[in-house]
C-alpha cells in the first residue's frame, strides 16, 4: 500500500527527476490538446504528474537534510536551478494559463476543493509572471534561479560554520553540566566536546559555570557566517526586484498574496500592540534576573549569562530543573506515550511497522483512524553529525485522488535533534524536547488525516503560510496538561510515574520569563516584514534590526552579534516576509486549545468536530474560514495574551 523509502542511489534518483521533467513537459503538452478541456481531464493528471515530481525531489532534499554529505549536497545543488527553471517555464506558460481560465469559466461541475485548486493555480500563475513579455519573463526565471542558488548556499554556510566550531573541555570545565549532557560530549580521551549545534550548545549555555567558556561559545555563535552578510543584501535585492517585476510595491507585499494577512501594516500592527502588552512585562523579568545574578554576585549580566541566570532563577524560583525530568521522559516511553494521547485526544492509533529507513534509529508507523489504515509517519528523532540541526515535519506524499479514481494515501518525515542514545543511557529529553516533538507531530497530523481529494490543496499543500502553524501549536500546548503528562512520564529505570508535585512545578514554570520570549519573536518578525518592505544593503540591514531592537528588545545584544548571518528561517527557508506567522498562527492555536480544555481535554465529539474541519480540510478552504467553521466565531487576542502568560 505503501512505497517504502530508500535512501541510496542518489544519482539514479538525480536522473530519474531529470528525465522525469522531461516527461512531464511532453505530457502535458498532449493533456493541453484535449476537447473540450475539464477539471477531470486536465487538471486531474496535471496534479498528479506534478505530485510524482515533488515526491521524487522530496526523497532528495530529504536524505541531503538527514544525512548530509558531499554526494548529496552536489546532487542537490546540481539538481536545484534545474528545477527552479522548470518551475518557472511552468508557472509562465501562456497555454497552460489560458486552460486553467477556460476550465474556471465553462467547467460547471466543479466542487469547493476544485474551485480553491483552480483559484491557487491562477493566483500562482499570476505570480510566476504570466502575462509578462518575453525579456521581463527571462529576467524573472533568472532571478529565481539566482535566488534558490543562493538561499542554498546561505544554509549550507551556517551549517558549514556550526559543523567546523569545537570546545575541548577538561573536568573542571563542565561544572553545573547535567549527567546526560556531559555523557553526550564525553570523548574517548576524556574531554567534553561542546559544539553549536543547538542541544550541545544550550547544554552549555544553561549550565556551564564557567562565564568565559559561555561568552566563547555565544560568540561563536552569533558571528557564524559572516559571508552571509553579502549574500543577505544580494537576496533582498533580488527579491525586491522579484516584487517589483511582478507588480506589486515590495517583496513584503509578495510574499502577502498568499497568506491570510493582507497588508504589512495589518502585521506591523498586530505586532506593535502585542509588543504593547508584553515588553513591559518583559522588562519586569529582566530586571528580576539583574536581582538574581546580582543575589549570585554577578555585576553585570550579559547576553551570554541570561540563559545560565534564567534557569538558576527558575530552579529557586519554582525548584524547576529540565534535568530532573529527563529521567521521566526517556524517548520511546514518550512516543509510546504520547501515540497513547493522539488516540485519546483525536481517536488516532499508530502501528509501528517494519520498513527501510535511511538510519537504525528511524522508526515508522501507519495511522489508523477509526480501523482505516489513512497514512505512515516516520520519526528521525535523534542528533547526528551529518544531519541539519534544530525539527521539522517534511510532508513526502499527498492524499489524492488521481484520474482514475485511484486513491494516493499521504506519508511524511518527523525529524529532531534529540540527545543520542548512548552505551549506558537512553536518549532522555527535555520537556522543551517534548515541546518540539508535539508541534512537528501537530504538522504531521494535519498532512497525514487530510480526507481532501485534490494533492493541490491537501494536508499542508495549498495552506496559507501564517495558518500552516496553527495545528502543531494547538498540540504542543497539551504537553503542559497534567492528564497528558500523566499518560508518559515515567522513569526509565524504576517506571514509576512523575510526581505530581512535579508536573505542577512544570506548570507553574511554563510562563516563567515569557514575556522575553514574545518579544523576542516578536524583534524576528517585525525585522524580518521591514527588511522585505525595502531593499536595504548590509549596513542598512544592521540599522533596521538595531531600530526594531530599540522599540521591541529588553535585552540588546552587542554589536558584534549577526544574529541575521544565521537567520536560516527567512532567507533560506520559507519565511520570508512570514515569521510573524509563529504569533499569527498561535492566536488560532490558543483560542482552539482553550476551547478543548474547557471541555475537560478529552472529548471525542469536540476532536471529531475539529478533525472534521481544521485537519481533513488541509488547504481545501481559506484557513480563517475554517478556522470559523470550527469555533463558530473570530479568534480573540485575550487567548494568545492567556497563553503567553501575559495579564491583558
Amino acid at each position: 500500500m505503501f512505497p517504502e523509502f530508500h535512501s541510496d542511489n542518489l544519482s539514479q534518483k538525480e536522473s530519474t527527476i531529470l528525465k522525469k521533467m522531461e516527461s512531464n513537459k511532453e505530457f502535458i503538452q498532449s493533456l493541453l490538446k484535449k476537447s473540450p478541456l475539464s477539471f477531470q481531464n486536465f487538471l486531474k493528471p496535471y496534479q498528479r504528474i506534478q505530485t510524482e515530481l515533488g515526491d521524487l525531489v522530496t526523497e532528495v532534499s530529504h536524505i541531503n537534510s538527514v544525512k548530509n554529505n558531499e554526494e548529496s549536497q552536489t546532487i542537490y545543488s546540481r539538481l536545484l536551478p534545474k528545477l527552479s527553471e522548470y518551475y518557472t517555464d511552468l508557472g509562465q506558460n501562456e497555454e497552460i494559463y489560458a486552460a486553467l481560465l477556460k476550465i474556471q469559466s465553462t467547467d460547471k461541475s466543479l466542487n469547493e476543493e476544485q474551485k480553491k485548486v483552480l483559484e491557487n493555480e491562477i493566483r500562482d500563475f499570476q505570480l510566476s509572471g504570466v502575462g509578462l513579455n518575453p525579456t521581463t519573463k527571462e529576467e524573472l526565471k533568472n532571478i529565481r534561479i539566482q535566488l534558490s542558488d543562493l538561499t542554498n548556499q546561505f544554509s549550507q554556510n551556517v551549517l558549514n560554520a556550526t559543523n567546523a566550531f569545537a570546545l575541548y573541555l577538561k573536568e573542571e570545565d563542565v561544572k553545573g553540566i547535567p549527567e546526560s549532557d556531559k555523557n553526550s560530549a564525553k570523548q574517548e580521551d576524556g574531554t567534553y566536546k561542546f559544539t553549536l549545534h543547538f542541544p550541545s550548545y544550550i547544554a552549555y549555555m544553561t549550565y556551564g559555570e564557567n562565564r568565559k567558556i559561555r561568552k566563547e561559545l555565544y560568540d561563536a555563535y552569533c558571528t557564524r557566517a559572516p559571508e552571509n552578510g553579502a549574500l543577505i543584501e544580494t537576496i533582498l535585492d533580488l527579491r525586491d526586484k522579484e516584487a517589483k517585476l511582478l507588480g506589486f510595491e515590495s517583496y513584503a507585499h509578495l510574499s502577502l498574496a498568499t497568506k491570510v494577512a493582507n497588508t504589512p501594516e495589518e502585521v506591523i500592527t498586530f505586532l506593535d500592540h502585542l509588543a504593547e502588552k508584553a515588553k513591559p512585562i518583559a522588562e519586569k523579568e529582566y530586571t528580576e534576573i539583574k536581582s538574581f545574578a546580582k543575589k549570585m554576585g554577578e555585576t553585570q549580566v550579559e547576553p551570554w549569562d541570561l540563559t545560565y541566570y534564567s534557569e538558576k532563577s527558575k530552579k529557586e524560583s519554582f525548584s524547576y530543573d529540565e534535568e530532573i525530568y529527563r529521567p521521566f521522559l526517556e524517548k520511546e516511553t514518550v512516543i509510546h506515550g504520547t501515540f497513547q494521547f493522539l488516540e485519546k485526544l483525536l481517536g488516532v492509533k499508530f502501528q509501528e511497522v517494519k520498513t527501510s529507513v535511511w538510519e537504525p534509529s528511524v522508526l515508522c508507523y501507519d495511522l489508523v483512524v477509526e480501523g482505516e489504515t489513512r497514512s505512515r509517519l516516520y520519526l528521525d528523532l535523534e542528533v547526528r553529525s551529518d544531519k541539519k540541526g534544530g525539527a521539522w515535519m517534511h510532508n513526502w506524499k499527498p492524499h489524492f485522488k488521481d484520474e482514475s479514481g485511484n486513491t494516493e494515501l499521504p506519508i511524511a518525515f518527523v525529524v529532531a535533534s534529540f540527545p543520542k542514545a548512548t552505551n549506558t543511557q537512553p536518549s532522555l529529553l527535555r520537556p522543551s524536547d517534548v515541546v518540539t516533538l508535539f508541534h512537528e507531530l501537530g504538522h504531521a497530523l494535519h498532512h497525514l488525516l487530510s480526507k481532501v481529494n485534490e494533492a493541490f490543496v491537501s494536508g499542508v499543500n495549498g495552506v496559507e503560510w501564517d495558518a500552516v502553524e496553527f495545528p502543531s501549536q494547538f498540540l504542543e500546548n497539551f504537553v503542559y496538561e497534567p492528564k497528558v503528562l500523566q499518560l508518559f512520564a515515567k522513569h526509565y529505570q524504576t517506571k514509576e510515574p512523575i510526581p505530581n508535585s512535579y508536573i505542577e512545578t512544570m506548570v507553574k514554570a511554563k510562563n516563567f520569563m515569557s514575556a522575553m520570549g514574545v518579544v523576542r519573536q516578536i524583534e524576528f518578525a517585525k525585522f524580518d516584514m521591514l527588511v522585505h518592505k525595502e531593499k536595504p544593503n548590509e549596513a542598512r540591514v544592521q540599522e533596521i534590526l538595531n531600530q526594531v531592537r530599540k522599540e521591541i528588545a529588553v535585552v540588546v545584544p552587542p554589536s558584534y552579534n549577526k544574529f541575521q548571518n544565521s537567520f536560516t528561517h527567512i532567507f533560506a527557508g520559507g519565511y520570508a516576509a512570514g515569521y510573524y506567522s509563529y504569533k499569527w498562527a498561535e492566536l488560532l492555536s490558543a483560542n482552539a486549545f482553550y476551547s478543548f480544555v474547557d471541555k475537560g481535554v478529552f472529548d471525542l465529539e469536540h476532536a471529531s468536530h475539529f478533525r472534521k474541519t481544521v485537519l481533513e480540510k488541509g488547504g481545501s478552504a481559506n484557513a480563517m474560514n475554517l478556522f470559523r467553521d470550527f469555533y463558530g466565531k473570530d479568534p480573540d487576542i485575550q487567548a494568545l495574551l492567556r497563553l503567553n502568560g501575559i495579564a491583558a
